[in-house]
């Protein structure tokens, strides 16, 4: 098994923000989720503070390789830093996507800008869900709704509505374009 009974991480992971709609893990119930989080046979692992999202059969052929000498199994989708804080990565993109409430589409030659690191103004924006609070975890769409990445809201729906067209909407936290910024840091 990945995380053992004793394992004092177990405790706490907490993993999919509330915000951006994908329920979370109660550090109780760490090693499995329930059918409604996750698709059955699907299941997230913590190991050396990295939690990964894998499959049961993944997880159950994973056990015949030392803890100290496996890497990793199924996709990465985030790590806890020292201090103990939970960062997502953009490898966890395409799950956040499928379970996402809040999306925020963007215009088709603004969608670079976003790629690039930086945040949404209000002129980048096409589309907005429309019950977005300021806070809330969204994730960041193409106008032919295919994820781009993830942010925060820095503006509800209806603020954007009387918004400056240089304000930012959406924070950036993270985007498909770290896969060749950050090549080295995500592996």
């Amino acid at each position: 098994m990945m995380c053992g009974d004793g394992d004092w991480r177990q405790r706490r992971l907490a993993v999919l923000p509330h915000h951006l709609g994908a329920g979370a893990v109660a550090p109780d119930k760490a090693a499995a989720t329930s059918s409604s989080e996750a698709p059955p046979g699907a299941a997230l692992r913590l190991h050396k503070n990295r939690v990964f999202y894998a499959s049961e059969s993944l997880i159950r052929r994973a056990t015949a390789v030392s803890r100290t000498r496996l890497a990793g199994v199924g996709t990465p989708i985030g790590k806890f830093t020292h201090g103990g804080a939970f960062h997502l990565t953009v490898h966890a993109l395409d799950l956040l996507a499928a379970h996402a409430r809040r999306r925020v589409w963007l215009k088709p030659d603004t969608e670079r800008s976003f790629l690039f690191g930086n945040s949404v103004p209000k002129s980048a924006l096409a589309r907005i869900t429309e019950n977005t609070k300021s806070g809330d975890g969204v994730v960041v769409m193409s106008m032919a709704d295919v994820p781009l990445g993830f942010g925060v809201a820095a503006r509800g729906a209806q603020d954007c509505r009387k918004a400056d067209t240089n304000a930012v909407v959406v924070l950036h936290q993270s985007d498909a374009g770290e896969y060749l910024r950050k090549e080295v840091e995500l592996m």
